[in-house]
């Protein structure tokens, strides 16, 4: 067996005993060593920030090439330092996660008896890992498996080719194979890994993906925490200031060029500030990327995702809608996969850039006149993965938190939930289930295995059979 799998064109029974048989071994070393301890998590969390920290450039120029152009600066802030970052958070809180929890016991019943909840390693964590921030969402996961005592197999985008190999290449140098293994992804990859029989399966991408990966996991009752996306809108109330709000929301939703799950995916701006939101979008946007092909703005991942973005935003204006674009120069260049940043006014409800998720660097500007408009079409649709209102007035804000559901929220910014270590990341309904990040991580890796200590003396004795007079007298007691 291979040190580092090679996926080309092979016979879809080595690819599946490939994978069985890292799984096995991983699986082997856990039931022989089931609880590390303390110090072999620090140890393990250290080491992936080292693999991070030693390969800093080659994963920046990896994530490029597989981008064709991805901005280092981008990579370095949304995938090196936040993973870097969320290593530290874990070491910081490890020994307190780690500790048992005492639970209270029902005095009536049990007189010195004791309730723990311990949490207890898994055993093997499976991880689906998709192209946009391929670091950042292999790594965070990785953390929490690891703080939490498992072991993990990892797989990889088929548009993540550079990268998946670079990991493969360097992993071993950092983690033993029974603790950890990359797969790259090319054709059928995928299906299998969805079908181990791992203890947690962490899937994040598409709605359709997730219900196909869903329905394979069930096969083994394996449980699934699914990060998905959809439209996540923005909503800027009257009372906020016009250009601090543009300046938010719009460096999110161009950030990597749009390809982000919990990005801007489509703002509501008051009626009567729409001409002033537009001039403002020109003048921001104009000034962060002065031309198409500055380094500093992202391509598309691939043909497929070019012509997607391209195709919709020109249903859009072939159905009455305004395109407007915001750097100087062409809309948008085939060669690089590049698309300028454009709003879209007045797009139909029912058009491709109204109904499904962009994931590209194009936003539509609906116009609203009172704020039950954009909350009842908002919760009309599928549950968001994240909300982004802005607005300085605390009731309206509470208003809109119970009134709008999604899977997080950032109150007068935009996706930076996503990056809070102590808050949960997920989402609900269409946009996904289950959390993780920091504690939450910890959680959702662990068993949160409930032990009862039962007292020397235990009054359920009363109860033992054959039932007379004094059992029904101590039932009585129990039940008045």
């Amino acid at each position: 067996m291979s040190a580092t799998p090679v996926f080309g064109t092979v016979p879809a029974e080595f690819i599946r005993a490939e994978l069985n048989a890292t799984l096995k071994l991983q699986r082997a070393a856990y039931l022989a060593h089931p609880y590390p301890g303390l110090a072999e998590r620090r140890a393990d969390l250290l080491a992936l920030k080292a693999l991070i920290r030693d390969n800093r450039d080659a994963i920046v120029d990896a994530i490029s090439a597989d981008y064709g152009n991805r901005s280092r600066h981008e990579t370095q802030f949304a995938e090196i330092f936040s993973v870097m970052d969320g290593v530290d958070h874990a070491l910081k809180h490890l020994k307190k996660w780690m500790k048992p929890q005492r639970r209270s016991v029902d005095l009536k019943n049990f007189f010195g008896a004791r309730n723990r909840v311990i949490p207890q390693p898994l055993g093997v964590v499976g991880a689906i890992v998709p192209w946009n921030f391929p670091i950042n969402l292999s790594f965070s996961g990785l953390i929490a498996t690891f703080a939490a005592g498992n072991r993990s197999m990892v797989k990889m985008s088929e548009n993540s080719r550079h990268l998946a190999r670079l990991l493969i290449d360097k992993c071993p140098i950092y983690f033993p194979r029974e603790k950890l293994a990359f797969f790259d992804e090319t054709g059928g990859v995928g299906i299998e890994f969805s079908q181990l029989k791992f203890d947690h399966l962490l899937f994040t991408g598409s709605g359709a993906t997730g219900r196909a990966v869903m329905a394979a996991a069930s096969a083994n009752l394996c449980p699934v925490t699914l990060e998905l996306g959809g439209k996540s809108p923005a909503l800027v109330c009257d009372d906020y200031p016009l250009r601090k709000a543009a300046e938010r929301l719009l460096f999110v939703k161009y950030f990597n060029a749009g390809q982000i799950c919990t990005t801007v995916d489509y703002a509501y701006i008051p009626a009567g500030k729409m001409d002033e939101f537009t001039a403002l979008a020109k003048e921001i946007v104009a000034a962060r990327y002065p031309h198409l092909d500055t380094p500093d703005y992202t391509s598309m991942i691939d043909d497929r995702s070019f012509q997607r973005v391209v195709h919709a935003m020109e249903e859009a204006q072939e159905r009455g809608a305004t395109l407007v674009q915001l750097v100087p120069g062409a809309a948008w260049d085939a060669r690089t996969r590049k698309i300028a940043p454009h709003l879209v006014l007045n797009a139909p409800a029912d058009c491709t850039l109204r109904t499904r998720e962009i994931f590209g660097p194009v936003l539509p500007v609906i116009a609203y006149n009172q704020i039950a408009e954009p909350v009842d079409a908002i919760n009309s649709g599928p549950r968001p993965l994240a909300f982004y209102p802005f607005s300085n007035d605390k009731a309206l804000v509470h208003y809109l938190l119970e009134h709008v559901m999604s899977g997080g929220v950032s109150v007068n910014d935009g996706l930076f939930h996503v990056g809070q270590h102590d808050l949960p990341f997920g989402g609900v309904g269409d946009s996904g289930m289950g959390h993780y990040h920091g504690h939450d991580g910890f959680i959702t890796f662990s068993k949160m295995r409930p032990v009862f200590y039962q007292a020397p003396f235990s009054a359920v004795k009363f109860l033992w059979p054959p039932y007379g007079k004094f059992a029904s007298k101590y039932l009585d007691f129990l039940t008045k």
